[in-house]
């Protein structure tokens, strides 16, 4: 099992840094989109928690 995760660890990695090579202007694209995506959830939890205290 822990074998397998490994294999696929480094599949993942090969995949990301192979499209990052292919594709740099999309890769920067997709995480700012990610960052994007964290800071919108973050903001969305700092307002619930704001209205919680309220």
């Amino acid at each position: 099992m822990a074998q397998a995760r490994k294999i696929a660890l480094y599949i993942v990695v090969v995949f990301v840094l192979y499209t990052i090579i292919t594709s740099p202007q999309r890769s920067a694209e997709l995480v700012g989109v990610g960052f994007e995506g964290v800071s919108s959830a973050a903001q969305s939890v700092g307002d619930f928690m704001t209205e919680l205290v309220k």
